[in-house]
């Protein structure tokens, strides 16, 4: 089937970043990622589709395995995902396929049999313990030509397939290709044929690549290199140009598998080009986490306790540079802080993708900063299919989400423009771990805090996007804005207009005026309140806090001048 390329899903450029474009038009991708093997089955997905758009779901992650299209060597079925991909358009949703092929969370369980009993052809990585003792780890070898060539072959017959079945559907959108790639239990694979690598001169395109480009490296790359930098002309072995470090180990891990994964999705981009991306088991350099949860439940920050090698922020350039068929790399945030995490993978300005994330009420809030003020493209909860619309804490955020996406879209085009937040639960001792946020636009200091009530106060989130000059639109519940004219001959700053919004027209971003909100809605004109929907009232007799409605508010700020005395 010949497709132009112009009419697939893809990646456009904005002055802000990139945008994804499903059926010539921007798309905010509002996404839920299955259970590990959810995808495989239709049948079992015949149960599920109803309850991903019932919350409000328009793009559904799951798997292709490896395993499951090829399972003797030659032979491909691709009748499951055949008719999953009917499922999913029947429902009116998209699907991100995961391609679980070499490497599934820094091991190989998800390749073929005839590929997992025949360690000559497909030999394995051996993890370098104690006492010298060298022990087989349960994951390919990248530095064996079999496994990649192998992998290689399928990818492309898989990407083949779905141009044939999808290409004048869109359907599928986008691919990852392989699953937190990284070697596990060693900093790097000690086989024999990885030591003799590891013992070679350093690939002079690297070299030249790190000397180049050494401003626009990512600060975390920049810190483990800082051998390499003493040096006026760095050449020799690995730990001769970069010292010996296991992060040495990492940079040359990170290399190779970039190399692997770029033939890879080389060879699946020829058959049919969307958008191609690999997610990230993330490390923690240079921040404490977003919880109270130990480093090492999250893998820990030390190369082997995470993937060693995968598209962690310390090695991301190398991902970027010698991957180019990815068209951008994606962070997986669980532990890790929200925020910082979504700011380093925004690294020369590739487009923000959080494949997996919390999918609970903590984990919700913080996908508005993700939207808000990093221009994601979409984020994903993790294990979305077990939960049901009811309970899931995304139906609400997604629901508004949906109903605005327009405006957050055309939003994102424009260079600060908006911002998210998120407010969560006051701690037991009532101390509030969320500070303000405050913007400055158009000569005006805007402050954005937790939603005032006499009792508790509660969480919140969402976004402010500047509409130009004083005016913004308000998105979202649980926080409330006040202004400040920055002008030195300012007297005053007051609201002009403050009005409660619904969505007149979802498909242009139409809103109309629902009704005004005035007196005790604004705090006698103090406050832009966006309260929840069950603001807490602490026994104070008249309730001036009404609850959340639409959770869209225009508001319009002045200024009043006054000239000196004369």
């Amino acid at each position: 089937m010949l497709v132009p390329t112009s009419d697939i899903p893809h990646l456009r450029k904005t002055e802000t970043g990139q945008q994804l474009i499903v059926n010539g038009r921007p798309f905010l991708s509002l996404a839920g990622e299955l259970q590990n093997s959810s995808l495989t089955s239709a049948e079992y997905m015949d149960t599920v589709w109803q309850k991903l758009a019932d919350t409000h779901i328009n793009t559904v992650l799951g798997c292709v395995t490896w395993e499951d299209i090829e399972p003797v060597e030659d032979e491909f079925n691709f009748t499951e995902l055949d008719k999953v991909i009917l499922g999913a358009r029947k429902h009116g949703l998209h699907l991100v396929l995961l391609w679980f092929g070499s490497f599934k969370n820094g091991i190989s369980t998800y390749v073929p049999p005839w590929v997992k009993t025949n360690t000559k052809r497909f030999p394995r990585a051996k993890l370098r313990k104690a006492g010298g003792v060298l022990q087989t780890g349960d994951v390919l070898s990248i530095f064996h030509g079999e496994g990649c060539k192998a992998d290689t072959k399928a990818f492309s017959r898989l990407l083949a397939h779905l141009k044939e079945v999808d290409g004048a559907h869109s359907t599928v959108v986008m691919v990852q290709v392989e699953n937190e790639t990284g070697l596990l239990g060693d900093s790097r694979d000690g086989s024999v044929a990885a030591e003799k690598r590891f013992l070679e001169p350093v690939p002079e395109d690297l070299v030249q690549f790190l000397a180049q480009d050494w401003e626009a490296l990512h600060v975390d790359l920049k810190g483990n290199l800082e051998h390499f930098k003493t040096q006026a002309s760095p050449r020799g072995t690995w730990e001769q140009v970069f010292g010996k470090s296991p992060h040495t180990d990492e940079l040359f891990m990170a290399y190779h598998y970039a190399k692997y994964i770029n033939q890879v999705a080389a060879a699946g981009k020829k058959e049919y080009p969307i958008p191609f991306y690999t997610n990230v088991w993330q490390n923690y350099v240079g921040e404490d986490g977003d919880n109270d949860f130990p480093v090492v439940v999250g893998g820990g920050g030390h190369p082997g306790d995470y993937p060693s090698g995968g598209g962690t922020s310390n090695v991301l350039d190398i991902w970027q540079q010698f991957a180019p068929s990815l068209d951008f790399v994606a962070p997986d945030v669980y532990l890790n802080d929200y925020a910082t995490s979504c700011r380093k993978y925004r690294h020369r300005n590739q487009p923000l993708f959080i494949p997996e994330q919390r999918r609970d009420e903590y984990g919700v809030r913080r996908i508005w900063v993700a939207y808000g003020s990093f221009q994601a493209i979409g984020v994903s909860p993790f294990g979305i299919d077990t939960l049901e619309p009811n309970t899931n804490p995304f139906t609400k955020h997604y629901g508004l989400l949906e109903s605005v996406s327009q405006i957050v879209l055309e939003a994102q085009t424009r260079p600060n423009s908006s911002v998210g937040f998120f407010f969560d639960e006051l701690a037991a001792d009532g101390s509030d771990s969320s500070s303000p946020v405050i913007k400055h636009w158009a000569g005006y200091e805007i402050t954005i805090e937790r939603c005032f009530v006499f009792g508790k106060a509660g969480p919140g989130a969402g976004m402010v996007v500047h509409l130009g000059g004083g005016k913004f639109l308000l998105i979202g519940w649980g926080f409330q804005v006040r202004a400040r004219s920055l002008s030195p001959t300012s007297s005053f700053t007051g609201f002009l207009r403050f009005e409660e919004k619904i969505v007149a027209n979802q498909k242009t971003g139409e809103l109309r005026t629902l009704r005004v909100l005035n007196g005790d809605e604004t705090r006698s004109g103090i406050f832009a309140m966006m309260p929840n929907e069950e603001p807490d009232y602490g026994g104070f007799p008249i309730c001036v806090t009404i609850p959340a409605r639409t959770m869209i508010a225009e508001l319009e700020v002045y200024s009043v001048e006054e000239a000196d005395d004369v």
